[in-house]
């Protein structure tokens, strides 16, 4: 033990944890260049590609003003070749601007302020598309323990868990779409305005008081509420799948999500879903008369009319949505038979 000095040993570790620390903070300070400049290139590429892609429209814009005259000069392919060359690049560049930081948009500035939301990078984008879809996953198989829990056991504090987690889901969905939408998803449409109607139908179940009307009626919600969460779990497994094979084909966007509803590019494949699709439209409806009924129950309050009318719209946006869609689908069919059959 002579010559040992724990002193002396506690000063070695502490000269080797400063350097360490030291080389730590360089890296910090190099990191924080790089940040730096990678901001100030994104500024400038930013400014850059707003520039060009104005120079394009203009392009564009006079060659679609001056084509008749130019079409009587020059062959047309050549104009035609000259239109895809120009879409071509303003798809390019959509897909370039995907790589750097946008502003949130109206809906997710008034939710979470001027927060950049942007991932920049395609591993990040699918990353968050996989977490979107396997969040809806998850929260359709608790509904639906739920929901039959809730069947199972009459209990207003079990409603209201259900009810509130519905509005949670749903608000939650809604910030999550917008943010998949800022970074390049497609979800559109009447799809996505379902989920704010569905949010403020969710919180007037919430307050619903508890009363015999509510009673009446929380059975049958139960059990829509159980086969919707079924019917979203039928369209995750097969949409997804579709979406697989169609991306692999190059038919389909990388950021494309499962929906709660009915798209084109379904038909192929999930056109048996539209008889479970429909029959949850016509329990919306069935709902809404139900709660009509109730309205001129003698303890029946403001609650009930407000739910009936937001059923029927519910029913109104997915049945003429997912009609139109199948229409335009056979429509367009039928003219691709038509044609080949002349030709």
């Amino acid at each position: 033990m002579d010559g040992f000095s724990p002193g002396h040993d506690y000063v070695e570790r502490w000269v080797k944890l400063e350097n360490d620390c030291r080389q730590l903070e360089n890296k910090h300070k190099q990191y924080v260049r790089q940040i730096e400049e990678m901001q100030k290139t994104q500024a400038g590429l930013k400014k850059d590609f707003i520039a060009q892609r104005e120079h394009l429209e203009d392009y564009m814009t006079s060659l679609r003003m001056f084509e008749p005259v130019i079409v009587a000069k020059v062959d047309y392919p050549i104009i035609k070749d000259l239109q895809e060359k120009v879409a071509l690049k303003q798809s390019m560049f959509d897909d370039f601007e995907m790589m750097l930081p946008k502003k949130s948009g109206t809906i997710l500035g008034i939710m979470l302020g001027p927060v950049d939301l942007s991932l920049v990078t395609h591993s990040a984008r699918f990353q968050y598309k996989e977490a979107y879809e396997n969040f809806k996953f998850v929260m359709n198989i608790i509904s639906i323990f739920l929901a039959l829990a809730s069947l199972m056991y009459h209990s207003h504090i079990l409603g209201a868990v259900v009810h509130f987690l519905l509005v949670w889901f749903y608000c939650t969905l809604i910030l999550r779409e917008n943010i998949l939408k800022l970074n390049g998803s497609r979800i559109k449409g009447w799809w996505l305005i379902h989920h704010y109607i569905s949010t403020f139908l969710s919180g007037i179940l919430l307050i619903w008081p508890d009363g015999e009307p509510y009673w009446l009626f929380r059975k049958q919600f139960m059990s829509f509420t159980l086969y919707i969460a079924f019917v979203q779990l039928l369209q995750y497994y097969y949409q997804s799948g579709c979406l697989y094979r169609l991306r692999s084909l190059g038919e389909r966007h990388s950021m494309d999500v499962t929906v709660d509803g009915f798209y084109a590019w379904m038909w192929r494949g999930l056109t048996f879903l539209l008889p479970f699709l429909f029959l949850g439209h016509f329990l919306q409806l069935y709902n809404a008369y139900t709660l009509f009924q109730l309205s001129f129950h003698r303890d029946s309050e403001w609650h009930v009319p407000c739910l009936s009318l937001t059923f029927l719209v519910l029913f109104v946006g997915n049945f003429s949505t997912t009609v139109i869609v199948v229409l335009q689908k056979l429509k367009s069919r039928h003219g691709a038979a038509k044609e080949k059959k002349t030709k």
